[in-house]
């Protein structure tokens, strides 16, 4: 099962669970597998950012990857490979692949500072691990330091059939997705699937301009589906009622430096990973930001049930 550009739907970022002394936890690997099922996801994307990917060896990154994909028959799995060169990016690109994935989600290297550097790299990179292996570009200037433009992304779908799909994190990022949609109605760019991450802080609109569904990893998943479901159906206020019933939390969860924290404190209180610790260095919410996060949960629950936690 590859990767296409007509993904769409879901794809959660699925955190890595560790115990308080750093090791990975593989039954909570097997209980979130097991709920991103049964919330109707369409794929799941493991060793992004919040799989806390760069504090893994290589072998526990790919039997991370392996115990997702095995638990997970039926969805595609997308693995991040980012990595500072080609020769350790392609041995864990086509490990993974080897084992079932889907495809690989690349993020480029905050180096890169002109366009042609950055379709370069990407050449250089799709022709490094194998161009049969379908890639998800990283469109995250905020984090990476890396402005792609529109018609950079075009220019990257038109020379690099390898790349299916977009996990488009800008900001502003509601006129890119129209840009990029634009192109492809004129016929100077092919369809690439464009999934959206930043928490899911501007679904709603997102979904609107174009958007083929959500690629993050906001702690209630089953949210995101419900709304792009209800937005597929023209419930418009029914969508927007779901989706601001939950913007407090999803606002609270994208602090930077905590957002981690917050999310796997969540999971804990949902019963989905044993422990909210995060490898070293990373830290676990405490004291006032516990007592926030409890408030925003008992707040939501009055809304929707599925945030009864406490």
């Amino acid at each position: 099962m590859k990767l296409t550009s007509n993904a769409n739907g879901v794809f959660p970022i699925a955190p890595t669970p560790f115990f308080e002394d750093g090791k990975i936890d593989t039954s909570s690997i097997d209980r979130l597998a097991d709920f991103y099922l049964s919330c109707g996801t369409s794929g799941l994307t493991v060793l992004g950012q919040m799989g806390e990917a760069p504090k893994l060896t290589h072998a526990e990154s790919v039997a991370v990857a392996a115990q997702f994909v095995k638990k997970t028959p039926n969805l595609p799995v997308v693995v991040g490979v980012t990595a500072p060169g080609f020769a350790s990016m392609r041995m864990l690109a086509q490990e993974v692949m080897s084992l079932g994935a889907a495809g690989v989600m690349i993020a480029p290297p905050n180096t890169l500072r002109t366009d042609e550097q950055i379709i370069n790299y990407y050449k250089d990179a799709s022709k490094s691990i194998g161009e049969d292996i379908p890639i998800v570009l990283q469109d995250f200037p905020i984090s990476f330091l890396v402005q792609m433009s529109p018609k950079v992304i075009r220019d990257l779908a038109q020379e690099i059939s390898a790349i299916q799909m977009i996990k488009h994190e800008d900001w502003p990022g509601l006129e890119k997705i129209s840009a990029l949609r634009s192109f492809e109605q004129d016929g100077s760019m092919r369809h690439l699937a464009i999934m959206c991450g930043n928490g899911g802080l501007f679904l709603d609109f997102e979904m609107s301009r174009g958007a083929d569904g959500s690629n993050t990893g906001y702690c209630f998943p089953e949210m995101l589906c419900d709304l792009i479901k209800l937005k597929k159906e023209k419930a418009v206020d029914e969508a927007q009622d779901l989706f601001d019933a939950h913007l407090p939390l999803l606002r609270y969860e994208q602090q930077p430096g905590v957002g981690m924290a917050i999310r796997k404190y969540v999971l804990f209180k949902r019963g989905l990973i044993s422990s909210d610790a995060q490898r070293s260095p990373g830290g676990k919410l405490k004291g006032t930001a516990c007592q926030e996060v409890d408030f925003l949960l008992n707040r939501l629950a009055k809304k929707d049930p599925r945030a009864k936690v406490l």
